[in-house]
């Protein structure tokens, strides 16, 4: 830690969240908003850091904190601008990767992409043990984006733009990179999933992986969420991933200025499985989706849905 950076008080809020499941109590907004905002600009030693973190993974997020790490997390780099046209951006994001299915998240990226829909994906490069979406893009020939003008570009030529989270957001990249060291997930990775950084309106595609955050999420696009930010659609993960499975389609919910109408219902258990590769590496899977794409080989309907959905609520963000 910086001895020049003036040091945060963080001991009150630790004391109220470090109390166990039972004991805890959680911060308010503003509260939650002067504390992540204080570990974000490293004013936060390293001891308190690591009790905060390990605090919240045990008590898990309220929706007030949730809604005020989101707040400081908006304000600690600088929003990228809205791209032209008849859609609102598309937001995807990609921090988990695949280990069975195949990761077809570019497939989604780059269908919205062949429609017109400036589509944006954001994430890590590399995860030990899974495939990620930034290697089948680089298998793909499509390069990361390093600037707004890099993504904007991308979205006018008809391509999905890639960054990644240390480009996009450095500091809250760094929050992720204490997995590492802790050996568990944090706050941030929730944070990522649901990101605006346009300034203009956006419909993010986001994911649950746990049945609580269910039930977090959508409180939080319900009450807490700006509106003026646009749309979210939620679902349960592929893998984690937002991309619809191809075998078995999930529910999916629309949030729209606070209110939550079911847009897709969960498919039954089917017989036939969709023909696609197993998740062995990024080449073959980057083969399988350009030949989709070429029409060799059936996309499935699943994630066609998903991507006419989008559309829709795109379009009607520019409305």
């Amino acid at each position: 830690m910086d001895k020049n950076i003036e040091q945060f008080a963080a001991a009150p809020f630790i004391k109220e969240i470090g109390r166990g499941v039972k004991g805890a109590r959680s911060m308010s907004r503003g509260d939650a908003a002067a504390l992540y905002a204080a570990m974000l600009e490293g004013r936060v030693s390293d001891l308190e850091l690591g009790a905060i973190l390990l605090a919240m993974r045990i008590k898990g997020e309220s929706v007030e904190e949730l809604a005020g790490f989101m707040d400081a997390a908006e304000r600690s780099f600088a929003p990228l601008p809205a791209p032209p046209g008849p859609y609102a951006p598309v937001l995807i994001p990609s921090y988990n990767g695949a280990r069975k299915l195949a990761n077809l998240t570019p497939l989604l990226a780059l269908l919205l992409a062949r429609e017109g829909v400036p589509t944006l994906v954001h994430g890590v490069r590399n995860d030990p043990g899974r495939i990620t979406t930034a290697e089948i893009l680089a298998e793909l020939g499509l390069a990361e984006a390093g600037t707004s003008n890099d993504i904007l570009e991308a979205m006018a030529s008809g391509r999905p733009a890639f960054i990644p989270i240390e480009r996009l957001a450095p500091e809250l990249a760094h929050q992720l990179s204490l997995r590492r060291i802790l050996g568990v997930r944090n706050s941030t990775h929730t944070l990522v999933k649901i990101l605006q950084p346009f300034k203009g309106p956006a419909l993010r595609l986001v994911s649950y992986t746990h049945p609580e955050y269910l039930a977090t999420l959508s409180a939080y696009f319900g009450t807490a969420a700006p509106a003026q930010r646009g749309d979210a659609f939620l679902m349960r993960g592929t893998e984690g991933e937002t991309v619809a499975n191809p075998h078995r389609a999930q529910q999916i919910d629309w949030f729209h200025g606070g209110e939550r109408t079911l847009l897709a219902e969960r498919d039954a258990p089917a017989d036939e499985l969709a023909a696609v590769p197993e998740a062995r590496d990024a080449a073959t899977t980057a083969a399988w989706i350009a030949s989709a794409l070429r029409g060799e080989a059936p996309i499935p309907r699943p994630i066609l849905s998903q991507v006419a959905h989008c559309l829709q609520v795109a379009r009607s963000l520019r409305a």
